[in-house]
């Protein structure tokens, strides 16, 4: 291969080759001349330079590679069917960190996919160098199909579109809408993480029949988890069912009667057998500051394009985020609330998590749990109706994170919580740093420690 080949030739350009419909094959060289051909599961783009093969056993290419750090990919275009041979020069192997999680996340999907998920195991990441791409000469490829949406296009309409959104809550809203519109995206999530526990809880939903407002995940819990943990896209296109990246398998652990007290969890809204996932995540400077994820039942519906669409997108988001202006208070909007009648409504509520109970059935818990419970408290023993942002955010019994934009993701999570889930209480805006708590029920508190 020429120097002259490798510059016409951009590894950027045949990205495609690289998504795994058609398996990769490697041609490898032991030190004795003995020449070695085999296929690959995985080859993972890094950057416009370097790739990386996924490491699974100890073979004969593994062995050659070790030797003689010399290798050849011939790679094929799906919807085209052309082919290209691609040089490269062994570097290194990870076996922890963004890379590695990354491509042992799509392996699982790979392995599920093809039946081979106790065989195919991530044991490392070869990072290779690029060194040449050339066509492989001959037949006449297949026209390429045509793309039902610019996603340069659609990525700038957004960024424009969310640069306009006042307050957190009309930023996440309006982030799902042009995921709807301009990307064709069905099914999506934002979580936000908490500060106190580290995990991510769910703020915003698109296209479920439960949102899963406040439903948590772990770090390193599935996709969402892993591309907090890593701060790195995290990208499955065949449907996997690797429990590490299920998040629905969950379900059933309080029937099974594994948890101790009453249930303390939301059900999480992903799809039962989602074939594409997508996670990543949202930065604001240094700091996590969510995650956006997608799926879908259609397999190899997020390509490497998608991914630096929606990683585009999803710093636009982070820093919309951070440049939010804290809330200023102004007068409240006068309103009439409703005289409290009827039976009363017990509302419990736990301190070891403060999580709230109303009726016996689990509503919502952490820092939001606390939020309620004060604004209730102060409702019963003092007759209040109407808060303030700030009062809350200095208010001593409320764990809240130093960041600003957590007050109001904690805000969002409880208003969304109590119209899914409470008829007898309601948040509304008043203005801008200011809300009403609507009681339509008188109310009997209880305590548990």
């Amino acid at each position: 291969m020429s120097a002259a080949t490798s510059a016409s030739l951009t590894l950027d350009a045949i990205r495609a080759c690289l998504e795994g419909a058609v398996p990769a094959t490697i041609a490898t060289c032991a030190p004795d001349g003995t020449p070695n051909v085999s296929l690959l599961s995985q080859v993972h783009y890094v950057d416009p330079d370097h790739v990386a093969l996924s490491y699974q056993f100890f073979n004969k290419t593994r062995a050659n590679i070790l030797a003689n750090p010399i290798a050849v990919l011939q790679l094929i275009d799906p919807p085209t069917a052309a082919q290209y041979r691609m040089e490269l020069c062994y570097l290194r192997t990870e076996t922890s960190g963004p890379l590695f999680e990354s491509m042992k996340a799509k392996l699982a999907g790979i392995a599920s996919h093809v039946g081979m998920q106790d065989v195919f195991r991530l044991l490392g990441a070869d990072l290779y160098r690029v060194t040449a791409i050339e066509a492989v000469p001959g037949g006449a490829p297949l026209p390429a199909p045509v793309a039902q949406r610019s996603l340069l296009s659609a990525t700038r309409r957004a960024c424009e579109e969310l640069r306009g959104c006042a307050d957190l809550t009309e930023l996440l809203d309006h982030s799902l809408c042009v995921l709807r519109r301009l990307f064709g995206v069905e099914h999506a999530l934002i979580l936000m993480p908490d500060a106190a526990t580290d995990r991510l809880f769910t703020v915003a939903a698109l296209g479920y029949d439960s949102s899963g407002v406040g439903s948590e995940v772990a770090p390193g819990e599935g996709v969402i988890g892993v591309a907090a943990r890593e701060r790195v896209p995290i990208r499955i296109t065949h449907m996997t069912s690797d429990v590490a990246y299920s998040l629905t398998a969950r379900d059933g652990a309080e029937d099974a009667g594994l948890t101790g007290g009453p249930a303390r969890e939301i059900p999480f809204p992903g799809l039962d057998r989602p074939h594409s996932q997508l996670a990543v995540p949202i930065l604001a400077g240094r700091r996590l500051a969510g995650v956006l994820f997608v799926e879908s039942r259609q397999e190899m519906r997020f390509t490497y394009d998608d991914e630096d669409a929606l990683a585009t997108l999803a710093a636009q988001l982070g820093a919309l985020m951070q440049a939010l202006p804290p809330a200023e208070e102004v007068a409240p909007v006068p309103a009439a609330c409703p005289q409290a009648g009827g039976a009363p409504v017990v509302v419990r509520h736990y301190a070891a998590d403060d999580s709230v109970f109303v009726d016996h059935d689990y509503l919502i818990k952490g820092v939001a749990g606390a939020i309620l419970w004060k604004l209730v408290r102060d409702h019963t023993t003092l007759g209040r109706t109407d808060f303030t942002n700030r009062e809350l955010r200095l208010a001593p019994d409320i764990p809240l994170p130093d960041f600003a934009e957590n007050l109001e993701a904690r805000l969002i999570l409880l208003q969304r919580r109590l119209a899914e889930r409470c008829g007898v209480l309601r948040i509304e805006k008043t203005g801008r740093g200011r809300f009403r708590l609507v009681v339509t029920k008188p109310l009997l508190l209880q305590e548990t420690s």
